[in-house]
């Protein structure tokens, strides 16, 4: 997407027209539509001809950049170990591919470990702060349904790592996975909402009851609905009721094809329209432990969004899961959505292939 034009100022702008415009809302505007990037974001959009000479992107439309809020690696990338070279090779290739935003995420680990983990990814944000929005901790504070997670190294919550990523001035963990057995008086659930890092509840099989409680404490995402909590029972909906029926809660979701049934995954979307696409990726040989637990996916978000539309999910309600449903979550106002103002990541989509052909990264 080379540039285009240039203010009167001489400052270079860009217009892109193209077949459409998904905002990352759910909606669509008219066709043809076009927008206006001026300084790495969006100064305006239209429809019809903008006037000029824009970049005329033909059949392709236009979307904002995806977001993943769960990737712990991809390739041969574990993001937990590698040296931030390593990390931030596959944070550009990801960029490149169209996800212009991911947490990092670090599954359990023992706590003397963390400090030296976040200290390299603190490297990488600082070299790469327009595509690494923080760090996801999920775990070492989880309960009964631990996955793939080390169990020796699961453990209740402690107080004081807690307060450490409270007291650490740059933030650099935005989300943490912990379950409600493993935070009985909700300290850290309080003191982490408290302080602005969002709290998600994942590998529990806490009940309805405390499910609820922990929502009432500050929770506000079910990570990987379905996956590492107990199974719905129509006697007792536990977790997974109370992710897919209270909306104070944002169930995240897995579209590989593996970890969750399409039809399962429809199901989740008729009811809760806001809900998350995360990738859960993982290094390539690292997709299950030896036993065939499964541990993560080898499939990036934008297969996993071609995949939800392949599986019958509207192309609108796809980017929406992977756009504007976790930059509303994150609290990451500039992202997910095609308005002026916002930070200009955006996507060319094919709308026969669903193939990312272009990608604008901060315009």
């Amino acid at each position: 997407m080379p540039t285009s034009d240039r203010t009167r100022s001489g400052a270079a702008t860009r217009t892109l027209i193209a077949a459409r415009i998904l905002d990352g809302s759910g909606g669509t505007g008219p066709s043809p539509a076009w927008v206006t990037i001026a300084g790495g974001r969006i100064a305006a959009v239209g429809s019809g001809h903008p006037g000029g000479h824009p970049e005329d992107l033909g059949d392709e439309v236009l979307a904002p950049g995806f977001l993943d809020l769960q990737i712990n690696g991809f390739g041969d990338c574990d993001f937990a170990t590698a040296t931030v070279d390593a990390v931030i090779d596959t944070v550009d290739r990801m960029s490149g591919a169209g996800v212009t935003g991911v947490l990092p995420t670090v599954c359990t680990a023992p706590l003397d470990a963390y400090p030296a983990i976040l200290e390299r990814l603190a490297t990488v944000r600082r070299h790469r702060p327009g595509a690494v929005l923080g760090v996801h901790l999920e775990g070492p504070f989880l309960g009964g349904a631990p996955g793939a997670h080390p169990p020796a190294d699961i453990r209740p919550v402690d107080r004081a790592f807690i307060d450490a990523l409270v007291a650490d001035p740059s933030r650099l963990v935005r989300l943490v996975t912990l379950a409600p057995e493993a935070d009985p008086d909700r300290y850290a659930i309080r003191t982490l909402t408290a302080a602005g890092i969002r709290v998600a509840l994942g590998h529990s099989t806490a009940s309805y009851e405390d499910s609820l409680a922990a929502i009432d404490a500050g929770a506000v995402l079910a990570t990987h609905l379905f996956n590492g909590m107990s199974p719905l029972h129509h006697r007792r909906p536990g977790l997974v009721g109370a992710a897919l029926t209270d909306p104070r809660i944002v169930p995240t979701f897995i579209s590989d094809g593996v970890h969750v049934h399409s039809a399962v995954v429809g199901m989740t979307l008729a009811l809760r329209p806001d809900a998350v696409l995360v990738s859960d990726a993982v290094r390539s040989d690292a997709t299950r432990l030896p036993d065939g637990t499964l541990a993560g996916s080898d499939v990036a978000i934008p297969e996993a969004v071609a995949r939800l539309v392949r599986s019958g999910t509207p192309l609108t309600r796809a980017v929406r899961c992977a756009t504007g449903n976790p930059a509303r979550v994150l609290g990451a106002s500039e992202r997910g959505r095609v308005v002026p103002g916002a930070r200009a990541d955006l996507l060319a989509i094919d709308p026969a292939t669903l193939s990312v052909r272009r990608v604008a990264s901060g315009g």
